[in-house]
């Protein structure tokens, strides 16, 4: 498969196009910063160059069917040290705008990265942090929505921790830390097996091998 990932150069991002590159797949990954390329070359992922914040739907379903994508996968963010601001614009309104591009170059499935309770915004929290989490559960909202083959991972706070394959998937669960990889291996598993269309899960580390908690 070739599958496009949104936020190219993230650190999910890369641990997933590893894995991708490593089973025989073609990952392209969309990047704004040219300095970016060696890293995903490394991973053997394609570099896409595009700024998400700074383009549309045309634009970016017109790449999208040049690459002749197979899957699409957000995993892009703001970042820490971004304001509110850039929280709607990248976590939200990105992730809108590659389900519109995917929807118009005629491409199915969908996997977006999300995080966990962002539904439950926390009152207590700070204005980024609350913006943060309206952002996510809005995009998730809209992908929820749309006649697409979708899958929404919501992780728990995530760690640079070696991955252990062992997971906790549910509606809910309770909050907690899984490394990065775990993640990246969930959405590797996703989109090999084709499994959980429709649905919405969170995700923590804990006792179960992904393929058999999947």
């Amino acid at each position: 498969m070739r599958i496009v990932i949104a936020g190219g150069h993230g650190k999910i991002a890369l641990l997933l196009s590893k894995l991708l590159t490593d089973a025989g797949h073609h990952p392209v990954g969309i990047i704004r910063n040219p300095d970016q390329i060696p890293d995903l070359e490394r991973v053997g992922s394609q570099p896409l160059l595009l700024d998400l914040e700074h383009t549309d739907t045309a634009t970016l379903a017109a790449k999208l069917r040049e690459t002749g994508a197979d899957a699409v996968v957000f995993a892009a963010g703001a970042g820490p040290g971004s304001g509110a601001a850039r929280k709607t614009t990248v976590d939200r309104d990105a992730a809108i705008l590659l389900a519109d591009a995917a929807e118009a170059a005629g491409i199915r499935r969908l996997v977006q990265v999300s995080a966990i309770a962002t539904d439950r915004v926390d009152p207590n929290a700070d204005e980024v942090m609350q913006a943060y989490s309206r952002a996510k559960s809005e995009a998730d909202a809209d992908i929820r929505g749309r006649d697409l083959e979708w899958s929404i991972v919501r992780p728990g706070g995530l760690t640079n921790e070696a991955p252990t394959g062992l997971v906790t998937v549910g509606d809910t669960v309770d909050r907690g830390t899984i490394p990065r990889a775990d993640v990246a291996a969930v959405v590797a598993h996703l989109l090999q097996s084709g499994g959980a269309v429709h649905r919405q899960f969170e995700l923590v580390s804990g006792d179960t091998p992904i393929a058999e908690a999947l």
